[in-house]
Parts: structure tokens; sequence; C-alpha cells
């Protein structure tokens, strides 16, 4: 169905075994850690693009893959696509971070000075700025609190509170090849714009650049205005993008445009 290409059919095999031999242990060792949380490891920013949450993310990523990457390996080959591929996943994975880091480290800061002079009313701000999807759940402590403000049980909660509170902002491993796969849908559609593709929902034919345009504008609106529900990482499908554009533009390659 696929005329898959060595790189690629790699990509895919190495993807397929390791998803299946997946499991939460590995995900919170290799999965991409905040520069903020002491499970950070610079391997990771390597290892999370072989790890998956689950089957239907594996498989719209390999989809991606082996419709797009052999296309751009038998333009480039083998080892500059390889590079690219890798490129596009470390800026994904740099942006992501960056973008995560400059969100949470202002919590960061705050529960490192709460911790030294917990109280009620700075808890209650602490809760209102930074926690506000958890304020249903801590209404009872937050009665309890304030009726008996200066209670040790109640400020060491409440610190503990604060720190579960960072950790779950800080300790949620990001995984996924989305980034590099981002970068190899922006490569496609750098270099063939005109191509028309065929989707599968809805079913219509598109040219690649369009896609592209649909793809970015999608996921900057979403990683600017996304849900606390929404736990995709839009910003390093953004990353992904991004440097895919800047490696193509370097390497000269718009100026030799396909259909």
């Amino acid at each position: 169905m696929f005329n898959l290409t060595p790189v690629v059919r790699v990509l895919l095999i190495l993807n397929v075994v390791v998803f299946l031999f997946t499991n939460d242990a590995i995900i919170e060792q290799f999965g991409l850690h905040s520069f903020l949380s002491d499970k950070f490891n610079p391997i990771q920013l390597l290892t999370h693009m072989f790890l998956h949450g689950g089957f239907g993310h594996i498989f719209s990523n390999m989809i991606g893959l082996v419709v797009f990457g052999p296309m751009l390996e038998l333009f480039w080959g083998p080892r500059r696509f390889t590079f690219f591929y890798f490129f596009c996943g470390l800026g994904a994975a740099l942006l992501f971070s960056g973008i995560n880091y400059f969100e949470t480290h202002d919590v960061y800061e705050t529960v490192q000075t709460y911790r030294l002079s917990p109280g009620f009313d700075s808890f209650s701000a602490f809760v209102d700025q930074y926690a506000a999807s958890y304020y249903e759940r801590l209404v009872p402590f937050l009665e309890k609190f304030k009726s008996y403000p200066n209670d040790s049980k109640n400020l060491q909660d409440s610190v503990s509170i604060a720190n579960r509170i960072l950790l779950n902002q800080v300790d949620e491993p990001m995984v996924g090849a989305s980034g590099a796969i981002f970068g190899v849908i922006m490569g496609f559609g750098l270099l063939f714009p005109n191509t028309q593709l065929f989707l599968l929902f809805p079913p219509i034919p598109i040219k690649a650049k369009y896609l592209v345009i649909f793809y970015g504008a999608y996921e900057l609106y979403s990683g600017i205005y996304r849900a606390q529900s929404d736990n995709v990482a839009h910003f390093a499908h953004i990353g992904g993008m991004l440097f895919a554009f800047i490696l193509v533009k370097y390497w000269g390659s718009q100026r030799k445009t396909f259909y």
C-alpha cells in the first residue's frame, strides 16, 4: 500500500516495537519532563520521540510518517532526511520545553515562597491564580483552613497541596513523534506545495500547501487558547513545523518547487 523508503521503514519499525514494550515506568523515565522537574534528563529530548500514549496516538503519527516521509527521503536521500527528522523532533521538544518553562516558572517560584511562609490568604490567592481547575475539590479544605488558619495540620496540608499542584504541572511527561511528523508534513508542503492530497475526513482533495496552512493555524490557535482538559502538546507540533521551515529554507529548497 505504501512505498516505504529505508529510513522511513526503520523509523516505523522502531516506533512500533518500542510501543509494544512501553509501560508507565518507561514513559515516566524516558518521556520528556519539564526543565523544572527533578525527573528531567537531557536524553529525554530524544527518547520521547519513540514513545506514544496509546494506539490512536502512534497510529496517527505513523500514518503521517509513511504518507509524507518517503517523498522527502527520495528527494533528499537517507542521510539528509534522517537529519531533518531528528532536527524537527529536537526543535519541537526545545520549543515545547521553553514554553512550558515560561508557563510554569511563576507557579514554581510561588510554591517555593509559600513553603517558607504558608498561610490561608496566600494559599487562597495561589489557588485562584494557578489552580482554578482544582477549586471545587479544594473547597472543603479551604473552608476548614479559613476557620482554623493557624492550625499546624492545616498549614502543613496546604503546603502538601501546593506541592502536588506544582508536580502535576512539571512532572507530566510529553511523549510522541508528533513534532518530527509535523516537521515532515511542513517539509512536504514546502517542497511539493501543489500536490493534490485526498483527505479521509472530510473526503475531499486538497493541495499540500493548504493542508500545511490549516495545520499550522489550528495548532497555533489551540496552543494559545487550549482548554485545561487538552493534553495535546500543540507547541511541540508548532516547533516541528517551525524548525522544518527554517531548515528547508536554509537548504535552499524553496527554489526547487515540484508538482
